[in-house]
């Protein structure tokens, strides 16, 4: 067989290696040497695939770029292997890409989702699809008569301390004005409006999503970093909603117009009916344990991967017009799943003591426990560049073995779970976190059918790079079955 990427090894960085690293590296190649040719790269997959990059033209996708979403073309890819159309959950439903391919499909898709962006969008997508006639041509008006800029009411824009200053005056004083103009539309109109003005936000704002935070533009007056940044043209506030909603008439096709259609080909020109799609709110591990025991046929998701990305921050605008306090977006950041360095540990026995089993297959993972005695270590040193990284890790991984336990245990028998993930690297020590959710998953009665790399892999940080040099990091998509 002929060598792949993964099999090359990397030389150390220094003349005289770590010791702790070293090992670190053995257990990980023992773990690898397990899963053996289950690991293998995956010609099919690309990084559009896998992300948001492959739905940015789709109708309705396009509306919000949720740059954290894999593609409905994985998703349908995935079922249409399956044949007969049944059940799927989601437990990261995200902006609903499960939910509204598996849909579309036949399929009656469950997704959980805490962020309150999320559930917005499913819940504005799902509004505007069922739209009455006389309810589009309210939409026409507004966007060829732009009623906010006559109207005489005003709606105060609700603000956190880290959104402060993110428009323009007069941008900030138009949005001011159309979510007053709103008072007068009927509740299903005004909604779609709403979700209209939260899928422009960031391109009229002074701000970009950038990974761990908002990146704000030298013409917002704030200082971030060393280097000034400029995120080029800043919408102006009726070109870009008179697009939106342009855009949204076209993809329900209430213009007349040609709807565009990128279904893969095996689906297209086949018609069925539409299944049932049900969101729930809240902390899968607070909602999973509430699902009924093996009544899912499969399940397709993306949890938030352990690279400090923190959805509160990056989201910080779309959450503030929603209504969001600062302080409930400090509880909001606590709720969800451990992934940036602010998480608490969460006292999972407590919350369900049905998960010792799976609190024990981490312990029984010894390149995940060797992972984080390097991680304390280095903490201890002073060695981290944030301290809170060896917490965050290990409560990534504790709160995931949870998960994976609800999801086997909401499957039915041989039914498949599909998880796209990356994998990360912190303080020299690269996490393979394909191979340890794998190990996990196997202790929790999942059989790892497969962990399709994709081609490449993805480099690691800058800061990384300069200190401890180039090393890929392979981005997957875990099969697993439940046995």
């Amino acid at each position: 067989m002929t060598p792949t990427l993964w099999d090359v090894e990397v030389p150390p960085t220094a003349p005289a290696l770590d010791l702790r690293l070293e090992e670190i590296q053995k257990q990980d190649a023992a773990l690898k040497m397990q899963f053996g040719s289950r690991l293998q790269d995956d010609p099919a997959l690309s990084r559009a695939i896998v992300s948001y990059g492959a739905s940015k033209a789709e109708p309705k996708c396009r509306w919000f770029k949720f740059r954290e979403a894999f593609s409905l073309a994985l998703v349908r890819s995935r079922l249409i292997t399956l044949g007969a159309r049944g059940h799927v959950l989601d437990p990261f439903a995200g902006s609903g890409t499960t939910l509204f391919a598996a849909s579309e499909m036949g399929w009656d898709a469950t997704g959980i989702e805490v962020l309150p962006v999320g559930r917005f969008l499913v819940r504005g997508r799902q509004t505007a699809e069922s739209l009455a006639p006389t309810e589009f041509e309210r939409l026409r008006f507004w966007r060829d008569e732009k009623p906010w800029n006559t109207t005489k009411l005003r709606a105060e824009l609700g603000e956190m301390r880290i959104t402060e200053g993110a428009y323009p005056p007069d941008t900030k004083c138009a949005i001011e004005n159309y979510l007053g103009a709103l008072v007068g539309e009927s509740e299903r109109v005004a909604f779609v409006l709403q979700m209209a003005l939260v899928c422009v936000l960031e391109a009229i704002s002074y701000t970009r999503k950038d990974g761990q935070y908002l990146r704000w533009d030298v013409r917002s007056g704030r200082r971030q970093g060393t280097r000034p940044f400029n995120k080029g043209a800043i919408l102006p506030f009726d070109r870009a909603l008179e697009e939106k909603l342009d855009q949204m008439l076209c993809d329900c096709n209430a213009d007349g117009s040609a709807q565009i259609s990128l279904l893969a080909p095996e689906s297209a020109g086949q018609t069925c009916a539409k299944g049932d799609i049900e969101l729930l709110a809240g902390s899968c591990l607070d909602l999973l344990p509430c699902l009924e025991s093996n009544s899912f046929d499969a399940l397709i998701t993306s949890p938030p991967y352990c690279n400090r990305y923190d959805y509160t921050r990056t989201y910080a605008l779309e959450l503030a017009l929603l209504g969001v306090s600062g302080v409930e977006l400090i509880a909001l950041r606590q709720e969800m799943l451990s992934c940036t360095v602010e998480n608490r540990a969460k006292d999972l026995l407590d919350l369900n003591a049905a998960w010792s089993a799976a609190l024990q297959a981490v312990e029984e993972c010894k390149l995940l426990q060797t992972i984080l005695v390097y991680l304390d270590e280095e903490r201890a040193a002073g060695r981290l560049n944030n301290s809170g990284i060896a917490r965050m890790v290990r409560g990534y991984f504790t709160e995931m073995a949870c998960v994976i336990a609800e999801c086997g245990r909401v499957l039915k028998p041989d039914a498949p779970l599909w998880m796209v993930n990356d994998n990360v690297r912190y303080a020299g020590a690269s996490i393979s976190v394909d191979l340890i959710l794998s190990f996990i998953a196997e202790k929790l009665g999942f059989e790892v059918d497969e962990i399709a790399v994709l081609p490449g892999g993805k480099g690691n940080s800058s800061q990384q790079m300069g200190v401890h040099g180039r090393e890929p990091l392979r981005k997957c998509v875990y099969v697993w079955r439940k046995q």
